[in-house]
């Protein structure tokens, strides 16, 4: 991750900006030191939540049939 002056930031955003862009490396701002902001690239959210998993959550099994064991809580 690429860290940058506050100053120099000003001077080279929209430069920085295109970099994001291209390589979705982000980068750091920094104030005397300090971290204080992070320019990163832009990852929209999914519409709905209806799909929002969908290629990285995989179902093993039936999960809608009842357990067959009898659970403590329930006696």
């Amino acid at each position: 991750m690429q860290t940058i002056k506050a100053s120099e930031f000003k001077a080279k955003c929209l430069a920085l900006m295109d970099q994001v862009q291209r390589t979705g490396v982000p980068v750091v701002v920094t104030k005397n030191g300090k971290p204080v902001a992070e320019l990163g690239p832009h990852r929209p959210a999914p519409k709905h939540l209806r799909g929002a998993w969908k290629g990285h959550v995989t179902i093993k099994g039936d999960i809608v049939s009842p357990l067959e064991e009898d659970w403590e809580a329930l006696k």
